[in-house]
């Protein structure tokens, strides 16, 4: 047998490997589909990236204002023990945990007799006592705010911020793709403009 008819001459039969495109090198993938990709990714990792610095921000900011607050109003306000000097009669039905405003009166710090009005729960009658705030110039406040309520105004705060900024990703994205699709459209009109006369014509033959 003759090298020429060898099956060996040519050395290893070696299997046929198919050749892919490299990624991204799609023919039907157009420039506005690129761009796309592109801005759909940088908004995501603006997303990841700043979702949870601004929402900390913004919950730390708000705490730290609302515990201001609660520093100042529980320094300017106190509690005293005052007396119940008029009080209604509870209506039939209302639970004793309702509110009622009535008169009240205590001895200020310089031992005068002050008066006022509270609101206390309905179980209060004429001569009983109660646990008043008041100012530093003897009017009656509210409760001061409480530092759990300053925890909760950040928390709200900062779930607030994280939401807003999510909110500007999907609309920023959504922008993006609609201008997009507004420059397709008008290049597809276009082309079509172009091509759709050849196609008449075709059928008019």
């Amino acid at each position: 047998m003759s090298a020429q008819h060898s099956p060996h001459a040519s050395g290893p039969h070696r299997p046929h490997r198919e050749s892919h495109p490299p990624k991204g090198a799609n023919p039907l993938r157009r420039t506005s589909d690129r761009v796309e990709a592109w801005c759909s990714e940088l908004l995501l990792v603006v997303v990841v990236l700043g979702l949870p610095v601004a929402s900390v921000r913004a919950g730390l900011s708000a705490y730290e204002s609302e515990m201001r607050t609660v520093q100042a109003q529980s320094a300017q306000r106190h509690q005293i023990t005052a007396r119940v000097t008029s009080a209604p009669e509870a209506a039939p039905g209302n639970a004793a945990d309702e509110k009622q405003t009535v008169q009240v009166s205590w001895i200020g710090k310089d031992s005068r007799q002050q008066t006022g009005t509270a609101r206390v729960s309905l179980d209060k009658t004429a001569g009983s006592t109660v646990r008043i705030w008041v100012d530093r110039g003897g009017t009656v406040q509210d409760p001061p705010m409480s530092a759990s309520h300053a925890t909760a105004a950040g928390w709200v705060t900062g779930g607030l911020t994280a939401a807003g900024v999510y909110a500007g990703f999907v609309a920023g994205r959504t922008r993006v793709r609609l201008a997009l699709n507004r420059r397709r459209y008008a290049r597809w009109d276009a082309e079509w403009e172009l091509v759709e006369p050849l196609w008449s014509a075709r059928f008019r033959r």
